[in-house]
């Protein structure tokens, strides 16, 4: 990704000074790739900053975590006050708020963007999203917004987040939907494969039916071309690839952040639960041989019917789980004090990054319209396809439930609807259970605000434990 981002920002105009701490790389690299061009090189941190006009932008692009506070640590000493740092790996947040305030200290400036897209972005146009010191968007403003990707609107995908470790934590959630978006297309695909017994050659052109709809997305895109890939003998060359998945920590990060908030991001969690789950690969052949599922049971529906269900059922669950991220960037933002911009987080996404697809374009024109909506499902726009949606998206999760084919993203997103559009949930059982065996207190729907205990047993007395949250 540093070279192909080194070659875009060429391209656009700017001066740029490569270097790695293998300065053969950098050798090769200039006799290559960057032949003809006005690229430089350098075979040092010191050379590196001696051949930057001050204010000096120094770009990172290493592995997160102490690789990134290491390599700071050898810019340092040849900075000087004004100068910049951009982290663009994929830090934690709190790794970038420390070192904003740490060099801040030190009078250097410091963002950690988030850079979405991979090695094609690199080079074409990623989607950028950078946070941290304010006194730095001026002067990387024009480099980004050159730098990245365009809406078909030619607007930039890539605006200013906000502070500290706001860009991080953009970039966090956006890796968090992903893991949802890809986990509900996997169990798309198990449902057409296992449920209706679909081809690959048809799962592929279904794919492609749906990537001219409102599914319109990069991972509509490759998943058709997956499910189309033959091997050297002819065959599907997915089946042959190992179910265990793999994962780099930034799901989870988003889940664990989502936790700490107290804020209900039921699907990119169970996206995450669904890797892990992946993983126990011989646990699960073990126990295939043990366990029972429903006996006897095929599909006997209409399977034409039953594919435009499942289209439906993607749909939903996608628009819940993108309510469900705006969700936790709205908490964060209140908890970290940050300024964020909804409708210009969208629009970052709509292209450049993995998650970019047509249906961003609706959530940014539903936060323009209302800066202050609270949830995308209350949006006029969204409120009319979920509920368009949702009798199809019941039918597919009954039906898999039926079959015994897990589909733990879909069931999951369905539930969190339905509680979330109850006035009256089950919540008030759970308290009166925790104020009789801990004396936890609870308020009564007449006077919230007010925590009282019951002595339920008789025997209890009247002390109560305080009331607090965690």
């Amino acid at each position: 990704m540093g070279q192909n981002l080194i070659l875009n920002m060429n391209d656009k105009g700017f001066n740029v000074v490569a270097y790695n701490r293998t300065t053969s790389k950098v050798d090769d690299f200039l006799a290559n790739e960057a032949k003809g061009t006005k690229i430089q090189g350098a075979h040092s941190i010191q050379e590196l900053c001696q051949k930057l006009k001050a204010p000096r932008k120094v770009i990172l692009l290493v592995k997160a975590g102490q690789p990134v506070d290491d390599f700071i640590a050898q810019l340092v000493p040849h900075l000087e006050k004004g100068d910049l740092i951009i982290d663009g790996g994929n830090s934690h947040f709190p790794d970038t708020e420390r070192r904003a305030k740490e060099l801040a200290a030190k009078g250097l400036l410091f963002v950690g963007s988030g850079v979405s897209g991979g090695e094609e972005g690199a080079r074409h146009g990623p989607s950028l999203m950078p946070g941290g010191s304010p006194e730095a968007w001026p002067l990387i403003k024009d480099i980004f917004q050159a730098t990245a990707a365009k809406t078909k609107d030619g607007e930039a995908c890539c605006d200013w987040v906000g502070e500290g470790g706001s860009g991080h934590y953009v970039k966090m959630v956006h890796n968090g939907i992903e893991y949802g978006d890809m986990q509900v297309l996997a169990e798309a695909y198990s449902l057409l494969k296992d449920i209706l017994k679909l081809s690959h050659d048809e799962m592929g052109q279904i794919f492609e039916e749906w990537n001219n709809d409102v599914l319109d997305s990069f991972l509509i895109e490759i998943t058709r071309d997956i499910l189309k890939f033959k091997d050297t003998d002819g065959s599907p060359l997915v089946e042959k690839i190992r179910d265990a998945a793999g994962q780099k920590g930034t799901g989870k990060w988003t889940a664990i952040s989502a936790l700490d908030m107290g804020t209900p991001v039921t699907l990119i969690g169970e996206a995450v639960f669904a890797r892990c789950l992946s993983s126990l690969k011989d646990e699960r052949v073990a126990a295939s041989k043990i366990l029972k599922g429903p006996e006897g049971v095929t599909f006997s529906g209409d399977k034409k019917a039953f594919i435009e269900d499942i289209k439906q059922a993607v749909y939903a669950s996608k628009i819940i789980s993108y309510a469900q991220g705006f969700m936790q960037l709205r908490e964060a933002a209140r908890e970290h004090n940050w300024n964020l911009n909804y409708a210009e987080i969208a629009l970052m996404w709509r292209g450049g990054c993995i998650i970019r697809s047509a249906f961003l374009g609706d959530i940014t024109n539903a936060f323009r319209k209302n800066k202050d909506l609270k949830n995308l499902l209350l949006d006029e726009f969204f409120t009319k396809a979920i509920h368009k949606a949702m009798p199809s998206y019941r039918r597919v999760v009954s039906q898999a439930s039926l079959l015994g084919v897990p589909v733990p993203c879909l069931s999951t997103a369905l539930s969190f609807y339905d509680g979330y559009r109850s006035a009256k949930v089950p919540a008030n059982l759970l308290q009166a259970q925790r104020d009789y065996f801990g004396a936890h207190t609870y308020e009564l729907d007449t006077q919230p605000g007010t925590w009282v205990h019951t002595n339920w047993t008789g025997r209890g007395g009247r002390v109560a434990s305080s009331t607090y949250q965690v």
